[in-house]
């Protein structure tokens, strides 16, 4: 079994501001990858959930990482079942839709339309995937994408476009994971071939899910932290996203989330744990207080 841990960005703005994980030398994006790379083996790309990726730049990302690290790459909002702002496509397909167009989403935008997104995301992974250095592909579905009909044939629409690629699933409505949902979720995230996301967030909203251990490869399974910071999870305002993930774990905190980690890594061969505390530094830090908490911390018995 191998445990790798990392985090959920390593380009966010209050990262780079604060100045207190990069050295000052780091002024570019391959010295900051390279840099980031040397202390870490795993990693998030959050910028694909915002626009399509580029081969190139993941061509790059092979170019200035070892062998032996592995990417995580966010699926495109749209696919997601997230509102889009049509500013967000490639020009080209935002030309065919109607001058008025401001917002779209999965269902509705035209089917050829959607296949060439489809087609574009794809081809864009090619670099990483031929590598070796693709790990997953994370779909992270809009608190919208219910746990009903319309959800899961949505879910299952996205799995068959990753037939030959491993992906990981995690819910933001927490019917798919409260406890009746969670046995069925379970069961279809196996049938589909999909990586359950363990989620560790503020557990009291609609739009937060429970953490529940389990997993639906044997060869993957994925933990991602949120933090706990329950007051700002649904706080409105121009620095929501960051003010969100305003957490530190503690060392306590820290040693039961080792603990429950290394359960997990008895039902599946490979276990990534993601950070997603994005704030200044506090990602990193709490990633690296964790694995040094997983390696040192002796094994209780069962």
């Amino acid at each position: 079994m191998t445990v790798r841990v990392g985090t959920s960005s390593w380009t966010d703005p209050t990262l780079l501001a604060c100045g207190r994980f990069y050295p000052a030398s780091a002024r570019t994006a391959e010295d900051r990858l390279r840099f980031y790379a040397s202390r870490f083996p795993l990693v998030e790309v959050d910028s694909s959930y915002y626009r399509l990726p580029a081969a190139r730049t993941a061509y790059l990302w092979t170019q200035r990482t070892p062998p032996g690290f592995v990417f995580h790459l966010k699926a495109f909002r749209l696919f997601t079942g997230h509102l889009t702002p049509v500013a967000a496509l490639p020009a080209d397909i935002a030309a065919e839709l109607p001058p008025e167009a401001r917002i779209v989403d999965h269902a509705t935008l035209p089917g050829e339309l959607r296949d060439e997104l489809w087609g574009r995301f794809l081809q864009a992974l090619e670099p990483l995937r031929q590598s070796g250095q693709l790990a997953a592909v994370h779909f992270q579905y809009a608190p919208r994408v219910r746990n009903n009909a319309a959800g899961r044939a949505l879910v299952g629409a996205c799995a068959r476009r990753m037939e030959d690629q491993v992906h990981a699933v995690e819910f933001r409505h927490r019917g798919w994971l409260d406890p009746a949902g969670r046995a069925g979720t379970l069961a279809l995230l196996r049938d589909l071939g999909a990586a359950h996301t363990v989620v560790d967030s503020p557990d009291q909203y609609v739009n937060s899910v429970p953490a529940v251990w389990a997993a639906t490869r044997p060869d993957l399974a994925v933990v991602r932290l949120h933090g706990r910071n329950g007051q700002a999870w649904n706080r409105r305002g121009i620095a929501a996203s960051s003010g969100r993930f305003v957490y530190e774990y503690t060392p306590e905190e820290l040693a039961r989330i080792a603990e429950l980690v290394r359960k997990l890594t008895q039902a599946a061969a490979n276990v990534h744990v993601l950070f997603n505390t994005n704030f200044e530094d506090q990602g990193v830090r709490n990633a690296a207080a964790f694995d040094d908490i997983r390696r040192r911390r002796p094994r209780q018995t069962a």
